[in-house]
């Protein structure tokens, strides 16, 4: 695969460091469409493959969090079905809410990469140390993004950040060879 020249040496450098990585949800896990009925919030739609990128992550042993200012039963289920431990929900403040994180990891905040997708986002963004976004965040995230997907949030912009976390990592490779194992080519 051919480097993409919009992907800056920092941007790897920062994705090499990367020990813990913590999701936004709506916007980023999801296309930020909320389907709200007279009982409240009924669905929230993933993608399959954002989630195996999730996985992945976790299976290189790159720990996975959400960090989320909405509450979602939904959310809770998503993230015990993709095996995510830490879910912290109603974080009004995510500064906050991701420092503890830092705190109840361990993890160093240079180590951290942090996915986001609007103005709640900029300050989480500004103290990771791996700030990334989606093709359809807004500009100010964007600006503030070291890494931007080329896919929009909810549509495979978490697959394509654990891929490029993977490469940057050098964790790619020896995991498709895991994937395919007993997998013909010809």
């Amino acid at each position: 695969m051919r480097p993409d020249p919009a992907v800056t040496d920092d941007a790897v450098q920062r994705a090499r460091r990367v020990a813990l990585m913590v999701f936004d949800v709506d916007g980023v896990l999801t296309d930020g469409s909320l389907y709200i009925g007279a009982q409240g919030e009924l669905m929230k739609a993933f993608d399959v493959r954002d989630g195996h990128g999730i996985k992945l992550l976790r299976e290189a042993g790159i720990e996975v969090a959400i960090l989320t200012a909405r509450r979602s039963e939904i959310v809770t289920a998503r993230a015990k079905e993709l095996g995510i431990a830490r879910v912290l929900q109603g974080q009004a403040d995510k500064l906050a809410g991701f420092d503890q994180l830092l705190t109840d990891t361990g993890i160093a905040a240079d180590a951290c990469g942090y996915i986001g997708d609007d103005w709640p986002d900029l300050p989480v963004l500004a103290r990771a140390g791996f700030a990334a976004t989606v093709a359809d965040a807004c500009a100010e995230v964007k600006a503030a993004a070291h890494w931007i997907a080329t896919a929009p949030g909810g549509r495979g912009a978490a697959r394509e950040l654990a891929e490029f976390i993977l490469r940057a990592q050098g964790r790619f490779d020896d995991l498709l060879r895991k994937h395919t194992v007993g997998v013909s080519h010809a």
